[in-house]
């Protein structure tokens, strides 16, 4: 077998496990399986472990390498399998000399650790990549780590402090990709809208934003993934007003709708400021629509508080819901709060999954008949503009094609080309 990359969570660690191929690639690594973890929840380190352990059981010749959030904050555990050839950390990863001189089979855990302080990283480079293999749209990583400690959080202890790439790297990355035939890039960070606060000048994500548009005339999309909305600044908000090659798709990181839980996850935003921005950006573009995080049964959390959380999903006008059940994190300060029975925490994710399982169904009914331009990601199948999910009739891979909705089914809608 060649190389395998079995990705978890964001889109960053998609972009990186590009990148960790051809590294790895270049390398000469051969029959090896790469493993890039995420550490947002419990079930996500869960999930990871399964897929180590089943990658074995389909490959017992191949070298398993595991590293990302999760094995960063527990190289030891991971480093503990016997699955497990190696562990590298997230700086690491994206080097070529993390996949040289492997270790030898059956050597101690200790000698299977590649794994240094993410803390005291203090760039982030630029990777450049020529294209992302089975996708139709690019990832360009520009920021990376996190200054903040929300209690329920571990990822800034898999990811460092937020650092960011250079306007002119990131204009050059995106020009190379545009070349190479992409439509649409998806702009990927930690917390994006840190971007820029360590460089001269301090430049705003919203300024990155606009800098792109100009300086890549061809680039007939951008999209902005997850962005915390408390920190979107002044050109931002211009620039959702008056680019139309950026996506009217927002992915809020909002996580709860009760002030008090807000507080108590050291969150900088309160209930009002999420209803403001999504009320201003949907001022500015009508056709706006905003996903969001939202984590059900953070300890402490009452019926009422419960209530408030799932009231925001339409105060906002939330139509594309990733619904989170509270899992401790070790280390967390969230961790050392009162927590609720699992069973209840089980029950309102289900009950916020629901709400955000009518609101899609309502975006879904009010797109009849309008006209959108779906980029295909694979034979009858694409995203609009907004990012929903369309079946269509027709269209290459990788290709923008005007159509009308003509219908939906539960996850999808259904268009024809015009």
């Amino acid at each position: 077998m060649a190389i395998e990359v079995v990705t978890f969570g964001c889109r960053l660690n998609t972009a990186e496990s590009e990148v960790m191929k051809r590294q790895a690639e270049a390398a000469g690594l051969t029959d090896a399986v790469l493993v890039n973890t995420c550490a947002v929840t419990g079930e996500a380190v869960r999930q990871a472990r399964q897929a180590i352990r089943r990658a074995r059981r389909e490959n017992p010749a191949a070298r398993i390498i595991v590293t990302g959030c999760a094995a960063q904050t527990d190289p030891a555990g991971f480093a503990a399998m016997a699955e497990v050839d190696l562990v590298v950390g997230n700086a690491e990863k994206l080097t070529e000399t993390a996949y040289a001189s492997l270790p030898d089979f059956g050597v101690s855990a200790e000698e299977k650790t590649r794994v240094n302080d993410i803390m005291s990283v203090t760039e982030t480079a630029l990777h450049l990549v020529d294209g992302f293999e089975g996708r139709a749209r690019a990832f360009v990583q520009v920021q990376n780590g996190c200054d903040h400690r929300c209690t329920f959080c571990i990822i800034p202890f898999g990811r460092g402090n937020s650092r960011s790439v250079p306007m002119g790297d990131v204009v050059g990355q995106v020009r190379r990709l545009v070349e190479n035939g992409y439509a649409e890039v998806v702009l990927t960070g930690v917390d994006l809208t840190s971007y820029g606060a360590d460089l001269p000048g301090a430049p705003p994500l919203g300024r990155l934003t606009r800098t792109l548009l100009k300086e890549v005339p061809d680039l007939k999309r951008l999209r902005i993934s997850s962005i915390d909305s408390i920190e979107a600044d002044a050109d931002l908000m211009r620039a959702i007003a008056e680019e139309e090659r950026l996506m009217p798709h927002m992915h809020l990181s909002l996580q709860h709708g009760d002030d008090l839980i807000l507080k108590r996850m050291k969150r900088r935003h309160g209930r009002a400021d999420a209803i403001r921005f999504c009320d201003e950006a949907r001022r500015l573009r009508p056709d706006m629509v905003f996903g969001a995080d939202l984590i059900a049964g953070f300890p402490t959390e009452t019926d009422a508080m419960a209530d408030n959380s799932a009231r925001i999903v339409e105060e906002c006008g939330l139509t594309h819901l990733h619904v989170f059940p509270y899992s401790p994190r070790p280390g967390t300060p969230a961790a050392r709060m009162p927590q609720l029975d699992k069973a209840l925490v089980k029950d309102r994710a289900a009950r916020l999954r629901a709400v955000g399982e009518a609101a899609f169904a309502r975006h879904l009914a009010g797109e009849a008949g309008r006209a959108r331009q779906v980029l295909v990601e694979k034979p009858g199948v694409g995203r609009t503009e907004q990012f929903t999910l369309t079946e269509i009739d027709r269209g290459a891979p990788g290709e923008i094609v005007p159509a009308v909705v003509t219908g939906h089914t539960v996850r999808a809608l259904v268009a024809r080309a015009a």
